[in-house]
């Protein structure tokens, strides 16, 4: 059955994913969509814009937006991350909060409770990493947040292996409200393809570099052309950081990681496009661009 067959059966609607920084709500909507759109890392804080990707079923279609980790700001950039993941609050028809379930009662995720129940929209719960979860520890830990909060669903899933993901999602698609969709059909996003590529080689900074890095690295694209007839991208990209000393590690010995870094985005920027791609990589060094907000405009904060 298709929308025209019943259009009043068709449900749709905007779903915002909040949680904690590491909660697994990037894993979680690459894994939904079935493609990967929203970049991922160990490191907290990894996500710092809003990512929007669309997944369509027979009878709905969910706009999920990808939100940064609600954590406790300390500087400007960290203070927008906040303020970007909260403003989708307005924005949306559901709420869905991400928990790690190895790592219960985090203070932020206490924090956005708080916010929570300050709206009035329906929240659903996934205790995500069970794989990584005892089953009573499980138990105990979904009465525990079934007590603290009324939530339309909580529902323990695996992001990393997809386990119960389809019944997180069709208790999504039954809460939502009858309309008609907001993007077509073969809609995966309202994401620049250069965005997207700028994330790709953010992430493999993020995952080849030390524990200081991350949070003081930012890439921008300088130019994105089409050649042969569109079967080759020529990118040039600059990954900006905060001082000599970080620049030195994310290029490497004799250049070593730098190279690393661009293969291995490449190859991804490749597989998201489908044609070949040329990537040339530059590092450069923009002095507390963290906390400079003429540079935070510049870099998409």
């Amino acid at each position: 059955m298709n929308m025209t067959d019943n259009p009043s059966a068709f449900r749709s609607g905007y779903v915002a994913i909040l949680g904690a920084p590491n909660a697994g709500k990037s894993t979680l909507l690459n894994r939904m969509l079935g493609q990967k759109i929203s970049i991922t890392s160990k490191k907290p804080q990894t996500t710092r814009n809003r990512i929007l990707g669309v997944v369509h079923r027979t009878d709905s279609q969910m706009v999920f937006l990808d939100t940064p980790g609600i954590h406790r700001a300390r500087n400007p950039l960290n203070a927008r991350i906040v303020d970007a993941a909260l403003a989708t609050l307005s924005e949306v028809d559901l709420i869905l909060l991400v928990v790690d379930a190895q790592t219960p009662d985090e203070p932020s995720e206490r924090l956005l409770l708080k916010k929570l129940a300050q709206q009035r929209l329906p929240v659903l719960l996934a205790l995500n990493k069970i794989d990584q979860v005892k089953r009573p520890a499980l138990l105990t830990q979904i009465d525990h947040w079934s007590g603290d909060f009324d939530f339309a669903a909580v529902v323990p899933i695996s992001a990393k292996s997809g386990e119960q993901v389809d019944r997180l999602v069709c208790a999504m698609e039954a809460t939502l409200p009858v309309g008609p969709p907001f993007f077509p059909a073969d809609s995966l996003t309202d994401l620049p393809t250069r965005f997207i590529a700028a994330e790709m080689i953010r992430e493999k900074a993020f995952r080849l570099t030390g524990q200081e890095i991350p949070y003081a690295l930012a890439v921008t694209i300088d130019s994105f052309k089409a050649e042969k007839k569109g079967s080759l991208v020529r990118i040039h990209a600059t990954i900006h950081v905060e001082r000599d000393s970080q620049k030195g590690i994310v290029i490497g010995k004799q250049g070593a990681k730098l190279k690393l870094i661009g293969e291995r985005a490449r190859q991804e920027i490749e597989e998201m496009l489908g044609v070949k791609v040329f990537l040339k990589l530059f590092v450069r060094r923009q002095k507390n661009w963290t906390r400079d907000t003429k540079a935070l405009r510049k870099f998409g904060y």
